[in-house]
C-alpha cells in the first residue's frame, strides 16, 4: 500500500531569485531546445535595439566566439553602474533580480521598447554556465561577471578611463539546460538583417568565428529592401506600396506588394520584436485592407450591389507584407514573455484607421493598378467559392461516393476513432506500403501508400492541387480541408509521420510534402503534428542476433562493439519485411521520429521559395553555400539545380 505523504506547510516551496528560472526555464524563453537557445541571444540583442531604437547608438554586433560563447556590443548609453535603492550596484540588479529595468518608469528614458518585462538579462543571467557584462558608461569602463546560474563571482571592477558609451554582453549557455549548444548563424543572420531593415539607418554586424565569417546589414531604404528581399524570386505584379504615420501616440509603418503567389505572407514587428503569433496590430491591417478593398470594388463596379464581399483571404492572396509598430511602454501588452503576439487594443485602432486613410487614397492616384488587383482578388474568390462549395456538398453527403472512392483501395485507416492516438503513415511506394500495412498497429496506425513523385505545389493553386490524385487522396485522408478553410481542430489524426527510404528520392518526396503542408496546411506544421520517420540504414547480423544502424557513425559503434557482422545496407523501405518495419520505424517503444517544426517564419518562407520556386541561379547559389557534397553519393546535383 502506498504512505500517504503529509501536505503541510512544509510542502509549500518559495522559489528565491534565478533559481526559478533554472527550475521551469520554459515559462520565460519558452523551451530549452534550439529555440530556447536562440531566445538567449534575442533577449540581450533587444535590450540593444532598445538602446538604438531610442536615437542611442548606430550599430549593433553579435559575435559567435569559437566556442559557443555569445558576445554582444552595442553603442548604447551603458547600463547604469552607481549603488541601487536596494543597496548594490545596479549593474548587479539588472543581472540578478527579475523584473529590474529601465523599462517600466518615464525616468528609464524609453520611449518605446520590446523587452517590456525586463527580466532578459537576469533571465540569460540565470541560464548561462557564465557571464560577463562590460560597460563604458560615465566615462569609465566597468565590469562584472557571474556564473553558475547567476551567482556573482566577482564585484564591480573598474577596468579604466573611456571616451566611449554602451555595453558588452558574453555568455556560454549552460549545457545542464540546453542539451544541444550549437548557434545557428542563419537564424542569427536572418534576425540582424530583420532589425536592420526595421531600423533603416541602424547598422547590424554578425560576425561567427567558427566559421571565420561576417556580414554587416545597413538598409537607409528600410522596409521597401525589407520587400525586395523577401519577394526576390517571385514575379511581383505592382510597386512596393509604403504606408506610415502616427496615430494616437503609436507610430505605424506598413509595406505590402502583390505577387503572382497563391500565399499571403504578412510578418508582424512590435518596437523591432518580431511578433510570430500576431496581434492587434496584424488585426487592424488585415480588416483595413479587406475594407479598403471591397469598397473600392464597388465603387469601380466590379462589385455589384447584389454581389458579397471579397474575404479576407482573397484581398490578401499573393500579398507579402510587413506590419511595424512603435508603442510606447505604458501602451504595450505582450501575450508572454516570449512576446510572440501583440495585445494591445490599441494598436488595432492605430494600424486599422492609418491603412484605411492612406490605402484608399492610394487607389485613387492608382486607379489602373487598383482595377488590376482587384480583378485578381475577384479570381480567387470565385475560384475559392467553387471550392468551398464542392467541399460543402461532400460534407452534406451529396459526394461521398467519390470520397470513399478516392479513398478505397489507398489508405488501410486506423480503427480508433481517436484523432489525438491515431498516427497516419505517408509511405513511399506500394512495397513499402504492403509491409506497413502488414507491419502496423491497426487500431491506431493509418497507412497511406504514395505513388511516384508528389506535386510541387510551390506554384499550384488549390484548384490545381485537388486535381492531383495523390494530393486530393492525402486531403480526403486528413480530413480538414486545404488553404484558408483548413480547420486543423478537424484532422483525424494527431500525427502525421513521412516514411519514405534513406536515400536522395526519399528526401525530394519528404521536401515536396512539407512544402504542400507548409503552404496549405501550416497550422499542422505549427500545431506539432507533422513528423518524419527514421528508417534504419544498415541491419547488422551476428548468428541469430540482429542489429540496427541509422547512420554511418551507429554502424562504426555497433561494429566496434560486437566485432565483425554481416551487413545489410538497406536501398528502401521495401526491402524489410513487415516484421522489421514495425520493429526499427513504426513501434511508438522502440521508434525515432524527428517532429517539424517551424522555427523563423521568413527564414522558412524563403527557404521553400528558393527550393521549390522556379529560379535556378538563387537555388544553385543556396545549395553550394549550404550543403556538403559526398563524391560517393548518388544525388545528382545539377538535375536538382534545374
Amino acid at each position: 500500500m502506498a504512505v500517504e505523504k503529509k501536505y503541510d506547510e512544509s510542502s509549500i516551496q518559495i522559489l528565491e531569485g534565478l533559481e526559478a528560472v533554472r527550475k521551469r526555464p520554459g515559462m520565460y524563453i519558452g523551451s530549452t531546445d534550439l529555440r530556447g537557445l536562440h531566445h538567449l541571444v534575442w533577449e540581450i540583442v533587444d535590450n540593444a535595439i532598445d538602446e538604438a531604437l531610442n536615437g542611442y547608438g548606430k550599430m549593433i554586433t553579435i559575435t559567435i566566439e569559437k566556442d559557443n560563447v555569445i558576445r554582444v556590443d552595442d553603442e548604447g548609453r551603458g547600463m547604469p553602474v552607481g549603488k541601487h535603492s536596494s543597496g548594490v550596484s545596479t549593474l548587479e540588479v539588472i543581472f540578478t533580480k527579475l523584473h529590474a529595468g529601465g523599462k517600466f518608469s518615464s525616468e528609464g528614458g524609453y520611449k518605446t521598447a520590446g523587452g517590456l518585462h525586463g527580466v532578459g538579462a537576469s533571465v540569460v543571467n540565470a541560464l548561462s554556465e557564465w557571464l560577463e557584462v562590460t560597460v563604458a558608461y560615465d566615462g569609465a569602463l566597468y565590469q562584472m561577471t557571474f556564473k553558475n546560474g547567476g551567482k556573482k563571482i566577482s564585484p564591480l571592477t573598474t577596468l579604466g578611463k573611456t571616451n566611449k558609451t554602451g555595453s558588452t554582453v558574453r555568455f556560454k549557455a549552460d549545457k545542464a539546460i540546453f542539451p544541444h549548444i550549437d548557434y545557428n548563424l542563419d537564424l542569427i543572420q536572418e534576425r540582424a538583417r530583420e532589425s536592420a531593415y526595421l531600423l533603416g539607418d541602424i547598422t547590424m554586424k554578425v560576425i561567427d568565428e567558427r566559421v571565420n565569417k561576417t556580414e554587416v546589414y545597413h538598409y537607409k531604404d528600410g522596409l521597401r529592401a525589407f520587400l525586395d528581399y523577401l519577394n526576390e524570386d517571385k514575379t511581383v505584379l505592382s510597386e512596393a506600396i509604403t504606408l506610415s504615420g502616427k496615430v494616437n501616440e503609436i507610430g505605424v509603418q506598413v509595406a505590402l506588394q502583390y505577387t503572382d503567389d497563391y500565399q499571403e505572407n504578412t510578418y508582424s514587428f512590435v518596437n523591432l520584436v518580431r511578433t510570430a503569433d500576431g496581434g492587434t496590430h496584424e488585426v487592424g491591417y488585415k480588416s483595413a485592407l479587406t475594407k479598403v478593398m471591397n469598397d473600392f470594388a464597388r465603387k469601380l463596379g466590379i462589385l455589384k450591389d447584389k454581389d458579397k464581399n471579397f474575404e479576407g483571404a482573397d484581398v490578401r492572396e499573393g500579398c507579402t507584407t510587413i506590419v511595424s509598430v512603435s508603442i510606447p511602454e505604458n501602451l504595450l501588452q505582450f501575450e508572454g514573455q516570449t512576446k510572440g503576439k501583440l495585445g494591445t487594443p490599441d494598436a488595432k485602432a492605430a494600424v486599422e484607421n492609418l491603412v484605411i486613410e492612406k490605402m484608399t487614397y492610394y487607389l485613387e492616384e492608382h486607379r489602373e493598378f487598383a482595377a488590376t488587383i482587384l480583378k485578381k482578388i475577384q479570381k480567387a474568390s470565385v475560384a475559392r467559392e467553387a471550392a468551398r462549395r464542392a467541399r460543402e456538398d461532400a460534407r452534406k453527403g451529396k459526394q461521398n461516393g467519390k470520397s470513399e472512392r478516392i479513398l478505397s483501395g489507398k489508405l488501410a485507416p486506423a480503427q480508433s476513432r481517436d484523432y489525438r492516438k491515431n498516427e497516419l503513415f505517408l509511405v513511399e511506394g506500394d512495397s513499402a506500403g504492403g509491409s506497413a500495412k502488414q507491419g502496423r498497429d491497426s487500431k491506431y496506425q493509418a497507412i497511406l501508400p504514395l505513388r511516384g513523385k508528389v506535386l510541387n505545389t510551390e506554384k499550384k493553386s488549390i484548384a490545381d492541387i485537388e486535381k492531383n490524385e495523390e494530393l486530393n487522396t492525402l486531403i480526403h485522408a486528413i480530413g480538414a480541408g486545404i488553404g484558408a478553410d483548413f480547420e486543423v481542430d478537424d484532422i483525424n489524426y494527431g500525427k502525421i509521420i513521412i516514411m519514405t527510404d534513406a536515400d536522395t528520392d526519399g528526401a525530394h518526396i519528404q521536401v515536396l510534402l512539407l512544402t504542400f503542408f507548409y503552404r496549405y496546411m501550416r497550422s499542422l506544421i505549427e500545431k506539432g503534428h507533422v513528423y518524419l520517420a527514421q528508417p534504419p540504414l544498415y541491419k547488422l547480423s551476428k548468428g541469430k542476433n540482429v542489429l540496427y544502424a541509422y547512420d554511418d557513425d551507429e554502424l562504426a559503434a555497433l561494429m566496434a562493439k560486437n566485432g565483425k557482422c554481416e551487413i545489410q545496407r538497406y536501398k528502401g523501405l521495401g526491402e524489410m519485411n513487415a516484421d522489421q518495419l514495425w520493429e526499427t520505424t513504426m513501434d511508438p517503444t522502440k521508434r525515432a521520429l524527428i517532429q517539424v517544426s517551424l522555427g523563423d517564419a521568413i527564414m522558412a518562407q524563403r527557404t521553400v521559395n528558393t527550393l521549390m520556386g522556379d529560379n535556378a541561379t538563387i537555388r544553385r547559389t543556396w545549395i553550394e553555400d549550404h550543403v556538403e557534397f559526398n563524391l560517393d553519393d548518388d544525388f545528382d546535383k545539377e538535375a536538382f539545380n534545374g
